[in-house]
């Protein structure tokens, strides 16, 4: 019999079988039929392809082939078989594995390093898709934990930041925001990621102002009025000084929403104001609830936009107003390659010194790169099912304002 490279089923406990290269007898017809050979006292059994009458049987190529007694298994050159070897070390120290009879520390190797991978990609799968923080690649987990930190450390000097990196022109923008909400007394406004306040602090005030020209209005039109007449309705309004507005500001992060809290009651505010711990993609709040929803600054470290827009349509009652205030491209190619060359050299050096963190100013730099340009993020809008979706360039695209409504 001739002992040449093959196949062979190897069971274990009658459970687990897997294709294993071995070695077949092939004789001079070439024919082949498979016979179980039980070695010894383990519990494996071996299939061995024979043949037989196989009398100039031919040359062996050494290393490759070797000749061996019909139905029995070939000992290694020089040497006798062992007695109860373990079965791996049988299998895998003699010299005919080279002959590919079972290189079963190569396959285990091999086996292990698929197994690893597997497991790997299982960990991947479980842990969500990937995303992008910044220019890194993670996955939408990772990306909530990095930005939650992101925002607990900059959260005391945010507001400082915030006029040092813009020059104080986010006030400006923020200003036109609420021109273009221009909101009236009895709006209820949610204002999400509204962190420190910015945004609700400018609807109270402009909604006391609009109360109180509604409130000359009224008193010309009471001319024929006794003085006392005059003054107790002019005290019965000046109680409802934003006419049953609201706002309410709703952020993810903690340490925001604390300094928003301290700086409320360092102006003066509390009327009409509320707080509250919520998720832009999973918000705490009933349908159809709310007059209009403002996001400045925040949807670009909203992890999952598309459900953050749901989220806002879900909330807005019919008729509902949609604002977003955020960076953006820049339309013309000279302001924009100066526009990188300050935010990439100057905002993170700034980071350092002010804040002492130059890490988190990096990412706020690199997720405006990342953010989806004005008719990318336009589309995305209009696909949460939002109607008249428009927006408005501010300073060439560094920022801009889009508008969509419930219909």
């Amino acid at each position: 019999m001739w002992l040449v490279a093959g196949t062979c089923t190897a069971a274990c406990d009658s459970s687990v079988r897997e294709a294993l290269p071995v070695a077949s007898l092939v004789g001079k017809d070439h024919a082949r039929t498979c016979i179980p050979l039980r070695l010894w006292r383990t519990r494996y059994t071996l299939g061995i392809n024979t043949a037989y009458g196989a009398q100039n049987p031919p040359q062996a190529r050494p290393g490759w082939a070797v000749p061996v007694p019909a139905g029995r298994l070939p000992p290694p050159r020089g040497r006798p078989w062992p007695r109860l070897p373990p079965v791996l070390r049988r299998l895998c120290s003699y010299k005919m594995a080279a002959a590919g009879l079972c290189p079963c520390r190569a396959l285990l190797a091999r086996r292990g390093g698929a197994l690893r991978a597997l497991c790997g990609s299982v960990r991947g799968l479980a842990a969500g898709p990937e995303t992008h923080f910044g220019f890194q690649t993670v996955t939408e987990a990772e990306r909530r934990e990095k930005i939650y930190h992101v925002f607990e450390s900059v959260a005391k000097k945010y507001d400082v930041m915030n006029d040092s990196m813009t020059l104080g022109i986010h006030r400006v923008w923020k200003d036109i925001l609420m021109h273009k909400m221009n909101p009236s007394p009895g709006t209820l406004l949610l204002d999400v990621a509204g962190g420190t306040g910015d945004i609700a602090f400018r609807f109270i005030n402009y909604v006391r102002s609009a109360r109180e020209r509604q409130l000359q209005r009224k008193l010309k039109h009471h001319q024929n009025l006794s003085w006392q007449e005059i003054s107790e309705s002019y005290q019965e309004d000046k109680f409802k000084s934003l006419g049953d507005s609201q706002v309410v500001v709703c952020d993810i992060n903690k340490e925001m929403l604390k300094v928003g809290k301290q700086k409320a009651q360092h102006l003066g505010y509390s009327e009409g104001l509320s707080w509250v711990l919520g998720n832009a993609e999973e918000l705490p709040f009933d349908d159809d609830k709310f007059d209009v929803y403002t996001i400045a600054f925040g949807i670009r470290n909203v992890t999952r936009i598309d459900l953050a827009l749901q989220e806002a349509y879900r909330v807005l009652k019919p008729g509902g107003r949609f604002l977003c205030l955020e960076f953006s491209h820049v339309s013309n190619p000279l302001l924009s390659r100066l526009y990188d060359l300050y935010s990439f050299q100057v905002i993170p050096v700034l980071g350092e010194v002010i804040a002492g963190d130059w890490k988190s100013y990096q990412y706020l730099v690199e997720s405006i790169r990342r953010f989806p340009p004005q008719e990318e993020l336009k589309a995305m809008i209009e696909d949460a099912g939002f109607f008249k979706v428009d927006y408005q360039n501010l300073n060439s695209g560094i920022v801009a304002i889009h508008s969509g409504f419930k219909l």
